[in-house]
């Protein structure tokens, strides 16, 4: 077993190499024993679901025998995003989910995201499973029950028999291959709207494009899909259903932490003073409307899991990251679910107008998209810690809650290590184009001085 795939809010490796259907089977096993004791139960049902990789049906063959050897019934929901499985356990009364998915990361990696009643494991939880298993010691229990369900039409009818939406509008949906394909056409065309699919086969090699919207270049196919059939906006979705992109009708990418000022505004109006979530990586400018509109804006830690838990927290009616993953409470359950958030924002715009008005408003500012530089999953979080110390500036404010961030009246830097890939994450922005390349430069020869202390070496490719 590498320890490694035990991350901080999921497990995730490459198919065949990290994760194997004898793994599987033993996190099975290792859930259910893991569970029985943290909640004290005498018979526990969970639901199961899986995305398209190739791997995924046998990781979830052995992983529902492993659970029902160990004493817990499986409802079964087959091939469908990870909001769904997440829908599942309110629909379905279940105590807990696993969906297995590599989410946006390439074809051959594959994973396991992993809940208990309504909560998603992260942090020292999923340290606790990975001991669990290393120990291998199993309580002997009865066989638990199995039954397969469908989920896809009880959340197509209760999303839609929720709707708000008020006008018909023309959208581009780029499922990637993935498991929006699924769901996300058939929930738009229900609600009235016109929709062009893009990708919209499942296919777990992705051969299309990367399932990843936070990319601009994965979002290529999708900006020249909108341009071409004079669509009103245009969605992507990664692999497995929680991140959401958006383009407008001219085809410029809508970021994550500008799609959250879009949403913040509406969830303000109906709900005045609400508590709101972000990330690190996400704008000023985003915090600065916040507070403008009458809200309380909460910068945390990047990390589905870790949102949902800060949301739990502080009672918060909307989450959401630079990622895509938009977590609404208001009139949703609080987990990461871009299909609901790409229908909000068709509601909205049908409601307010044009994508590309919503936020004309808002301060002009220069940005990057997220910058990734390839790193050795050992190594990255010590090449953070010696950049921090070498980017400690007592004129800015500093935000070290997950890699640092440094922020001054006019421009802010961000460098982290990523929870889920491989990399170093960095993000500049400033109020000209000038001040931009400044801090930007200036976080980048501390990343490498610090790879030069560190004894690192040449980077990979930064992205």
């Amino acid at each position: 077993m590498n320890p490694a795939i035990f991350r901080e809010y999921d497990i995730r490796g490459i198919a065949g190499k990290d994760l194997t259907s004898g793994f599987a089977r033993e996190l099975g096993r290792t859930y259910a024993e893991w569970a029985y004791k943290k909640t004290g139960a005498s018979s526990m049902t969970i639901s199961v679901g899986r995305d398209c990789r190739l791997t995924s049906d046998e990781y979830a063959s052995a992983l529902i025998e492993g659970l029902r050897e160990s004493g817990i019934t499986v409802i079964d929901i087959g091939t469908c995003p990870t909001p769904l499985t997440y829908f599942s356990v309110h629909h379905f009364k279940t105590d807990g989910a696993i969906m297995i998915t590599g989410s946006h990361n390439p074809a051959e990696y594959n994973g396991f995201k992993i809940g208990i009643g309504k909560d998603t494991l992260h942090g020292e939880q999923i340290q606790e499973l990975k001991r669990v298993m290393q120990e291998g010691r199993y309580t002997v229990r009865s066989r638990g029950g199995y039954r397969q369900e469908e989920i896809i039409p009880h959340y197509i009818e209760y999303v839609a028999s929720h709707s708000h939406a008020e006008k018909k509008l023309k959208v581009v949906l780029d499922a990637g291959n993935g498991t929006a394909a699924t769901v996300a056409p058939a929930l738009f065309k229900k609600i009235g709207a016109e929709v062009i699919p893009l990708f919209c086969e499942l296919d777990g090699r992705f051969p299309n494009h990367h399932p990843d919207p936070t990319v601009p270049k994965n979002l290529a196919h999708l900006i020249e899909a909108v341009k071409k059939h004079h669509a009103d906006f245009g969605i992507g979705y990664d692999g497995d259903s929680d991140r959401i992109g958006a383009v407008d009708s001219a085809g410029r990418v809508i970021y994550g932490d500008e799609l959250m000022v879009i949403f913040s505004r509406e969830v303000l109006k109906e709900h005045p003073g609400a508590t709101i979530i972000s990330e690190v990586k996400s704008s000023q400018r985003l915090y600065q409307d916040i507070e403008k509109n009458g809200g309380k804006g909460i910068m945390w830690k990047t990390g589905h899991s870790l949102i949902k838990s800060k949301m739990k927290e502080t009672h918060a009616h909307l989450a959401g990251e630079m990622s895509g993953h938009i977590f609404f409470a208001d009139r949703w359950f609080g987990f990461d679910d871009a299909i609901y958030a790409s229908l909000r924002l068709y509601e909205i715009v049908g409601k307010r107008g044009a994508l590309h008005t919503l936020t004309s408003d808002l301060p002009s500012a220069h940005s990057t998209p997220e910058i990734r530089i390839e790193c050795e999953e050992e190594k990255k979080f010590r090449l953070i810690e010696e950049a921090a110390k070498l980017l400690h500036d007592p004129e800015a404010r500093l935000t070290t809650i997950d890699g640092l961030r440094v922020d001054y009246a006019d421009r802010w830097g961000l460098i982290r290590a990523s929870n889920t890939q491989p990399v170093i994450v960095m993000r500049f922005e400033a109020r000209t184009e000038e001040l931009l390349n400044g801090i930007q430069k200036r976080f980048e020869a501390a990343l490498y001085e610090a790879a030069r202390i560190c004894g690192h070496g040449e980077f990979g490719t930064g992205h």
